[in-house]
């Protein structure tokens, strides 16, 4: 009776053990399929290389649109004082964008009251006064602001976009910070000019503080622009919301102009915006 006792007794031990270690084999594998990553990409060269690791420290695309949507306040402001000031609204599946400008003293200064922008997913949409405008340069106006802006938004995890060539230009020390030089160019497209992006990846941070750019839909290539930027951490995310820009060489070497400047502010994510947020009527 008492080595039947015995032998069931280790018996039950026996299959606890097994089932706590199955148990612990199964934690362990959910645990570490949660922390992985996706495996980096097959490496065009080593500007490609550079550019994924400073997309990893600012956050990727897909950490972008796990956020939803994003709400913000976008100002721009030149050197004589004028200012844009809009409340900027973005779905990222589809790249839906929605910009409700209550002081344009650049953009369409010649129209009266609250200017609202619009892109659908399909179209894009004016309304001022209130009221639909089919008004061409305006229109024309909005077919450039809407992709822009949220381009300008989501650039840093965008640079890793398929159709994107990457060239290591070399290294450079702009007072005393050790720099590494990236172009970022787009594939040829037909009968189209597409924009360049040099940037300049901190070696100690991984972070771009500033990059050359050019505007090729208004004749802006041969002489570029400089940017600079400063980042605030949103959510787990850096975000360049602190920027100044003004004429430069494609040595960095700006002009003796004033810098315009150019903030986001008030920026929230996951707001549970919907499609008829960007539907004009």
């Amino acid at each position: 009776m008492i080595l039947e006792f015995t032998y069931l007794s280790i018996q039950t031990k026996t299959q606890y053990m097994k089932l706590h270690l199955l148990t612990f084999i199964s934690f362990s594998i959910l645990l570490n399929s949660c922390d992985s990553k996706p495996e980096p990409p097959n490496f065009q060269n080593k500007g490609h290389e550079l550019v994924y690791d400073m997309v990893q420290k600012v956050g990727t695309y897909d950490e972008l649109k796990a956020k939803k949507d994003v709400v913000y306040t976008y100002t721009y402001q030149l050197p004589d004082g004028k200012s844009d000031i809009s409340t900027e609204k973005y779905i990222f599946e589809g790249e839906l964008s929605y910009g409700n400008y209550y002081q344009h003293e650049r953009t369409l200064p010649d129209m009266e009251g609250d200017i609202e922008q619009g892109f659908d997913g399909e179209k894009y949409w004016l309304k001022y006064g209130g009221k639909i405008s089919d008004d061409e340069a305006g229109l024309k106006r909005v077919s450039f602001n809407r992709p822009t802006n949220f381009y300008w938004f989501a650039m840093l995890p965008k640079l890793l976009d398929p159709g994107l060539i990457y060239e290591h230009l070399g290294e450079k020390t702009i007072e005393e910070q050790e720099y590494d030089i990236v172009k970022v160019s787009f594939e040829p497209q037909e009968n189209k000019a597409t924009d360049i992006y040099q940037l300049y990846i901190n070696k100690e941070t991984k972070l771009v503080d500033q990059f050359l750019f050019t505007v090729a839909e208004f004749g802006v290539v041969d002489s570029p622009l400089l940017m600079k930027l400063e980042y605030e951490e949103i959510d787990g995310l850096l975000i360049p919301n602190q920027r100044i820009y003004k004429q430069s060489t494609w040595d960095a070497e700006v002009t003796e102009a004033d810098w315009i400047k150019v903030t986001w502010t008030d920026i929230k994510f996951n707001n549970g915006l919907s499609l008829d947020d960007f539907e004009s009527e």
